[in-house]
């Protein structure tokens, strides 16, 4: 029987993520940041491409991406409901960590699995976050999505993609409990 933790499984068994607008501040110091992003960073990662990276986004820096999303729902077409939701979403954060896919050219390493490195380098963050005492919640949204926005706003190549916005805070009120899956509906058992 292999060494178990089982600290650490009673934390993955019991993971919640927060509902982002009910977090606030204080946030973590950059000192604690670090070492979240260096666990984040810790995360599978075939061919050691890191086909990711990380923006750091503090209060002043979203407030200024609350700014540009008006202009982007305009061009776009987007519902007036969807545009302000989007603005909450920065204007009234004080931390978001996102997580730019940035996939490399390789001859060996195919672009799905640097994709599926830039997921698991965002639950590691939003895990990393919540095993440190902070309210977390992985989130993208319409503009994420946009390459205008993204090469406008955050600076990104043409390549790269917003794998998530980590917002990182303090949880201001306990989320409730959600159904999970049926294990049974979602697993297949193949015997020999």
């Amino acid at each position: 029987m292999p060494d178990a933790n089982p600290t650490a499984l009673e934390f993955l068994e019991t993971r919640r993520s927060r509902p982002a607008k009910t977090l606030a501040g204080p946030v973590p110091s950059r000192d604690a940041l670090a070492r979240l992003l260096t666990i984040a960073a810790r995360c599978p990662d075939h061919g050691k491409l890191e086909p990711w990276r990380f923006i750091v986004l503090e209060k002043a820096a979203l407030a200024r991406l609350a700014g540009t999303i008006p202009a982007a729902g305009a061009r776009l077409g987007i519902e007036a409901e969807k545009v302000t939701k989007a603005v909450a979403q920065y204007a009234d954060a004080d931390l978001v960590v996102a997580v730019v896919a940035s996939p490399k050219t390789s001859d060996k390493i195919p672009e799905i699995e640097q994709t599926l490195s830039a997921g698991a380098v965002c639950m590691q963050l939003l895990s990393a976050a919540l095993a440190a005492g902070w309210g977390a919640n992985w989130l993208t949204g319409w503009a994420c999505h946009d390459p205008v926005w993204r090469e406008q706003t955050l600076g990104l190549m043409p390549h790269e993609w917003i794998a998530g916005m980590i917002h990182i805070g303090t949880e201001t009120s306990a989320p409730p409990e959600r159904p999970r899956p049926d294990l049974d509906a979602i697993t297949e058992w193949i015997e020999p």
